[in-house]
């Protein structure tokens, strides 16, 4: 099997670290051949907080990986999210150049897209991402693939993504630390979109909610591109730490009550049925109705849509997503959100697992693991092509770099 052929995602969340490995099928698509899984506990709210634990959980997550595989992990695609995370709209133009007919070539789209790029950003800050999102040609919008069009002008809107420079370069400490070397740090909520969401869903408008332990990533999709990303501070572990205070029980037992019992909606839950629950320091028992810890899962689960709805309505969104909200994540399991979801946020909503993957898909084809997937299929579809490689212009520099996003995005 050629090297090449081989591809890795790393996704390092708070609760846990999945590695995928892949392999570039020969009809196109990306078969999993390598699963590995380490718990995590060195992020919060998915800001690196303990590097030699986050370490530990990254080089055991490899080394499993590696084992079934049975191939060596030398570099990954790797997902980055949190708080830190910002993105904005962004408009570049240039003359069209070469040819005496101005025919629009690929240097004139990079060009545009390097124009855009040049935003006022703080020093503290990165840029992660430059993504198209579509082009205007002499005045002509909506235009989405301008190569080969005669123009005089081309312009490019584009969605910025940028993150916190010392939060990127504690994530691939992290990483390179763990013996991995990094092919790209892809924005996490982007890459879970590549196993969740399809090309109708992007373009009728749809919001992608991918709810993990400490936070709930959001992307939002217009007209089939990304047009707002953010990342709340908010996830499952709030909903099993209100549990805990409540009942007064471990987190471990609170995330079992919450999954076995709890419900977004209480009026679905039989308010006679009553749990008995050991609370801490305490050596017997005592009886708490499932309706009241419906109600304490509600408040919180309630919050996290509130927080989603107020991003919908930042990005300009709202009663424009006619595919309405996707769910994903391990919080997306929790019983009763769909319903919760829908009815307060006004949408149709559903729960997706990651598709689009073949080989070894039985333990990875639910929610939790998404974000895995999607890199893994975000690697595959900006690969260099073998024109690429032979004539060496395969992943170098910001152009390449674009130019990638460019190969993976556009028609």
């Amino acid at each position: 099997m050629a090297e090449q052929t081989v591809l890795v995602a790393i996704d390092i969340g708070t609760t846990k670290v999945c590695v995928l490995i892949g392999e570039m099928a020969a009809r196109g698509g990306v078969d999993v051949i390598g699963i590995g899984q380490a718990a995590s506990d060195g992020l919060r709210k998915g800001v690196v907080i303990d590097i030699d634990r986050t370490v530990q959980s990254v080089a055991s997550a490899v080394e499993a990986a590696e084992r079934i595989s049975g191939l060596k992990v030398r570099s990954a695609f790797v997902g980055i999210s949190g708080s830190h995370i910002s993105s904005q709209n962004s408009r570049g133009m240039v003359a069209v150049s070469g040819s005496s007919r101005h025919d629009v070539d690929r240097g004139d789209t990079v060009r545009a897209i390097e124009a855009a790029r040049a935003v006022s950003i703080p020093n503290t800050r990165e840029i992660l991402h430059v993504v198209p999102r579509g082009y205007v040609v002499d005045g002509q919008e909506g235009v989405r693939d301008p190569i080969g069009m005669t123009a005089v002008r081309l312009e490019v809107e584009t969605h910025i993504v940028t993150a916190s420079s010392t939060s990127v370069q504690n994530l691939t400490k992290c990483v390179q630390r763990a013996g991995v070397e990094i092919d790209e740090l892809v924005l996490a909520p982007m890459a879970t979109a590549e196993a969740t969401l399809n090309d109708e869903d992007r373009e009728l408008g749809v919001c992608l909610a991918d709810i993990g332990g400490d936070t709930t990533d959001v992307a939002i999709f217009q007209d089939g591109s990304i047009s707002h990303c953010a990342t709340i501070p908010m996830g499952g572990r709030s909903v099993t730490a209100d549990l805990g205070i409540v009942l007064r029980v471990t987190p471990d037992v609170a995330e079992s009550v919450k999954f076995r019992y709890g419900s977004a909606v209480p009026m679905n839950v039989d308010p006679d049925e009553v749990l008995q629950v050991t609370s801490i320091g305490e050596e017997s028992s005592h009886g708490v109705t499932r309706r009241h810890i419906a109600e304490i899962v509600e408040s919180r689960v309630s919050e996290i849509f509130k927080f989603i709805g107020a991003e919908i309505e930042a990005a300009g969104a709202t009663n424009r997503l006619q595919a309405g909200l996707v769910l994903t994540g391990g919080g997306s399991l929790l019983n009763g959100v769909q319903r919760a979801a829908r009815d307060q946020l006004g949408m149709s909503a559903r729960i997706a697992g990651p598709t689009g993957l073949g080989g070894l898909t039985d333990q990875i084809a639910t929610p939790p693991y998404s974000a895995a997937s999607g890199l893994l299929l975000w690697g595959a579809r900006n690969w260099p092509s073998e024109e690429d490689r032979a004539s060496g212009r395969a992943l170098e520099g910001v152009t390449s770099r674009i130019g990638k996003i460019f190969k993976g995005l556009m028609p």
